[in-house]
């Protein structure tokens, strides 16, 4: 590496790194703040929140190094131009494009880093990260009693102290017990004083109460001629009360509940989601077909309401599938079964050593098998029986086929013998058409009848049944085709994020060789400019590719293919020196403008 890449590369890593903690520390504290209420306040341990903090980091650095290298390669060039080195390297014939190369190799290298980050590292991190954020969400707030107030932080309680004395002394306690379920002050505990203070590591508190009483009403449950309610009045001087402190632990979710979120995945995850979406949709519309066809029988008597052939297909592709994984199934369960029969002891995997014992084993199983295929019963092993039962079989088939015989010859004879067949008269088949009478008789039956009406009713109704199902079913496809598209988002995502620090790269380089400003003053400026230009496009381009007015694939790329052009500009500037931030600049080319018009109208003037 030469010595001027050296030089830019070091002046470029330095304000990098300081910009990429900036930008990474406030998009942090943006984040932390949607959540402040809901995760402080509840006694949790500094460790628990630095565990939080640090998948955040990490989830958020993504969006954090398109905005640091802006910046910094902003600052670099800036910097450079503002002390004139930058005019010293093209006064040595090393040009722009040369100057920007060993700071574009690393931004290269850091757009490829940032992709294997986003494919791999920041979905077992956003894993991890919603498993912590709900558990932190659902903990209970820290247990702590005001003087005065009613405290309610206790399931089934509301105890309220009028005094604290130290850490776990109380004076004048109400207690409101309504762990029954029971709606009303029903049960009131009152005291003079008590103490409050865990045991067990914390996990129970004991609240020891001390010279008071205790008022227990029964709810009435009929009307006003019911007889008087029971009412308890115990007076203690002294009452241990446990509380139970499950819910002020943090009780971690296992992290398989979130595997179905789209942000967990990576590339090869996605694309099995995206695969199983489609068939989804893909049986919700042959579906379609099916019940269109079953609600209309009549007009689909003679023809068939057959899918498209890209349907069938993806219905044979996805029953072939679930065949081969249910036989793949069935193959892994029975090898299970067999590994467990052979664990077992079985009489019948015992060797016969004796080899006249083996020769009679294998005669009865060849009986066996005879009869089997004789009788289609199952027989015993003992072959004493199985001869008895073949000799019963062979002469119930026997006077079987004699009956059979018999029966035939009968009919056979009687056939024969008979008169012969009757002659029967055949009646004049009717050609003419109907007459008027006829006619009229047909409809006045169909009319009194109501059949007219009951097939319009009928009709009527399918027409209902079936616009109904095809609304429900087109909801249902909606929502999987807006699933669908949410997957792709967040597929593309993982490579706009890593190309977006190329591009911002590209406008910050030349933007600071055309500035000639260093520091935190224009940079800073002109870079949250282009950020926030960034941001508001690639929200517009996702929301229009999550409602599905643009395809995912130019949703996503939105936001790059508006920032290249001005990239590309920047640089064409810069190589030409020239004085974008200049008033001078402006005025040339108001004065330009002013000759070209003086030169196409010289009349009016």
């Amino acid at each position: 590496m030469k010595k001027l890449d050296k030089l830019i590369l070091g002046s470029f890593l330095g304000p990098f790194l300081l910009t990429f903690l900036v930008v990474d520390f406030i998009l942090l504290t943006v984040n932390m703040l949607k959540y402040f209420d809901e995760i402080f306040g509840k006694g949790l341990g500094f460790w628990i929140y630095m565990e939080l903090i640090g998948y955040f980091v990490i989830s958020i650095s993504p969006m954090a190094l398109p905005l640091a290298v802006l910046l910094s390669s902003l600052m670099t060039f800036g910097n450079l131009g503002e002390h004139f080195e930058l005019t010293a390297i093209k006064s040595s014939g090393i040009s722009l494009l040369r100057a920007l190369r060993p700071i574009g190799i690393f931004v290269i290298i850091l757009a490829f880093a940032a992709y294997l980050s986003n494919n791999f590292l920041v979905p077992k991190v956003n894993l991890k990260t919603f498993s912590l954020l709900y558990d932190m969400r659902m903990k209970s707030p820290a247990l702590d009693i005001k003087a005065g107030v009613f405290y309610d932080g206790i399931p089934g309680y509301s105890i309220k102290v009028n005094e604290k004395v130290g850490d776990f002394g109380l004076k004048d306690i109400v207690i409101y017990n309504h762990s029954n379920g029971l709606q009303g002050n029903l049960n009131v505990t009152l005291a003079d004083s008590g103490a409050m203070e865990p045991f067990f590591n914390e996990n129970y508190m004991r609240l020891s109460l001390y010279n008071g009483q205790n008022y227990e009403e029964t709810r009435a449950t009929r009307g006003i001629s019911e007889k008087p309610v029971e009412f308890r009045r115990t007076t203690f001087d002294e009452n241990i009360i446990i509380f139970d402190l499950d819910a002020f632990r943090l009780n971690r979710t296992d992290e398989d509940a979130w595997s179905t979120n789209r942000s967990i995945k990576n590339i090869s995850e996605i694309k099995i989601g995206l695969d199983s979406i489609s068939t989804l949709v893909n049986d919700e519309q042959f579906q379609n077909y099916q019940m269109a066809e079953s609600i209309f029988p009549f007009f689909t008597r003679g023809r068939k309401l057959n899918p498209t052939d890209e349907i069938l297909e993806r219905k044979a592709l996805d029953d072939t599938v679930r065949v081969q994984k249910s036989r793949e199934e069935r193959a892994k369960r029975d090898s299970l079964e067999q590994i467990e029969n052979l664990k077992k002891p079985d009489s019948t995997n015992i060797l016969i050593e004796n080899p006249e014992s083996r020769n009679l084993a294998i005669r009865e199983d060849s009986v066996l098998k005879k009869s089997v295929t004789v009788t289609s019963i199952p027989a015993r092993s003992d072959s004493i029986f199985t001869k008895r039962k073949l000799a019963k079989d062979r002469k119930l088939l026997s006077l079987t086929d004699s009956s059979v015989k018999a029966r035939i010859s009968t009919f056979d004879s009687s056939f024969n013998d008979g008169p012969g067949p009757e002659i029967v008269e055949k009646k004049p088949i009717r050609t003419a058409s109907l007459t008027k009478e006829e006619k009229d008789l047909i409809d006045s039956v169909v009319n009194k009848r109501g059949y007219f009406s009951n097939a319009i009713t009928m009709a009527l109704n399918n027409s209902r049944n079936l616009k109904n199902n095809f609304d429900q079913k087109k909801l249902r496809i909606d929502l999987h085709e807006r699933e669908y598209r949410r997957y792709q988002i967040a597929w593309y995502q993982k490579y706009t994020q890593a190309f977006a620090c190329f591009v911002m790269f590209m406008i910050g380089a030349p933007l600071g060789a055309i500035i000639k400003k260093g520091g935190l003053g224009m940079p800073v400026l002109i870079s949250i400019i282009f950020f926030i230009i960034y941001y508001m496009l690639t929200i517009s381009g996702e929301k229009w590719a999550k409602e599905g007015l643009v395809d995912p694939l130019f949703g996503t790329w939105f936001s790059n293919l508006c920032l290249i052009p001005f990239g590309l500009f920047f640089l064409k500037q810069a190589r030409k020196d020239a004085r974008l931030f200049e008033p001078d600049f402006y005025v040339e080319i108001w004065r330009k403008l002013q000759k070209r018009y003086k030169v196409l109208n010289p009349k009016r003037i």
